[in-house]
């Protein structure tokens, strides 16, 4: 940041507008964004939004209009951003908050609360009826955030590396182990399978482990594909991390999937996360499914097909 002035390392005034989904997670975003150093306005009049910005600011701002607010228009808010980009002294970013309507449905009746667009009528047609409203604000987005799956320090996680003020620039990269039983990441830039590695769960010392411990890291390396595997991965991303940078990207995430998430995903995303990090980027590792409870294992078949050698192992 510039100073006392707010502005950014481009000596202009970082500006988000936040919006999106009822109960997608917006107010977890203002608070996020406040709590990164964005002064946070909420609930903002169409009609205040000029004279807000215009004002000097000695932070970023953080602003906050979904269907809720009062004077509320979908193309009139494009209208608003549309002037906002084109002034030179201004960084203007549109964030858009979103979630599957089952996630949505699932958290309004958790919380026992009517949707704002259906008080006397089911949820989901108050989130139908939202989602026609606000798709044109979801095309135009810089930043769509899908919370489906996100705990809310998942949320807030991925709201830092797209938001934090003291990164400079460069790309900032999330790392992420996962389960494909559970389904893929929403917000992956980047997927990876890795299946076709010996699966340690066949290995009933080794199933009540992790991919940090080095009894598995050790069966996993022994895999005569897995240092092929890891070589062509790094040499993908070698070349392609640059051009993302110069692209004016700010933020990546690489999914790594495996079929409990356990395992061979948790172990490649560690050995990927510590060679990014070797190369001086700003780098974020997670686990998404590690810690959920375990089920019952998937057919044979299935897990020992995608990883071919599997099958040698109780032969």
């Amino acid at each position: 940041m510039n100073g006392s002035t707010g502005l950014g390392p481009d000596g202009r005034l970082p500006i988000v507008v936040a919006t999106g989904m009822s109960g997608s997670g917006l107010s977890t975003a203002m608070k996020c964004l406040e709590d990164l150093g964005y002064e946070a306005v909420d609930n903002l009049r169409l009609s205040l939004l000029q004279p807000l910005v215009s004002q000097p600011h000695d932070r970023p701002l953080v602003i906050g209009i979904d269907s809720r607010t009062r004077d509320f228009n979908t193309q009139a808010l494009l209208a608003q951003i549309s002037l906002l980009r084109g002034r030179p002294d201004l960084r203007v970013r549109l964030l858009f908050m979103d979630a599957h309507a089952d996630a949505l449905q699932r958290r309004y009746t958790e919380t026992r609360r009517p949707h704002p667009m259906a008080l006397d009528r089911p949820v989901l047609d108050g989130i139908a009826t939202e989602r026609v409203l606000m798709q044109p604000l979801r095309d135009s987005a810089d930043e769509v955030v899908d919370t489906t799956n996100f705990s809310v320090h998942d949320t807030r996680r991925h709201l830092t590396g797209l938001f934090r003020l003291d990164g400079g620039p460069g790309l900032s990269i999330f790392v992420t182990s996962f389960a494909y039983r559970h389904g893929v990441p929403r917000e992956a830039d980047l997927v990876f399978d890795v299946r076709f590695l010996d699966n340690p769960h066949w290995d009933k010392h080794l199933r009540p482990l992790t991919g940090m411990d080095q009894p598995v890291a050790d069966y996993i390396t022994r895999d005569p594909d897995y240092a092929e595997f890891f070589g062509n991965l790094t040499r993908l991303l070698e070349p392609l991390l640059p051009r993302y940078v110069r692209e004016g990207k700010h933020y990546l995430t690489i999914a790594i999937g495996c079929t409990g998430g356990r395992h061979r995903s948790v172990f490649i995303t560690c050995n990927l996360a510590r060679w990014l990090m070797e190369r001086g980027y700003k780098v974020g590792e997670a686990h998404r499914d590690l810690d959920r409870k375990e089920q019952a294992p998937p057919p044979v078949p299935e897990d020992r097909a995608a990883a071919g050698t599997n099958l040698r192992e109780n032969a």
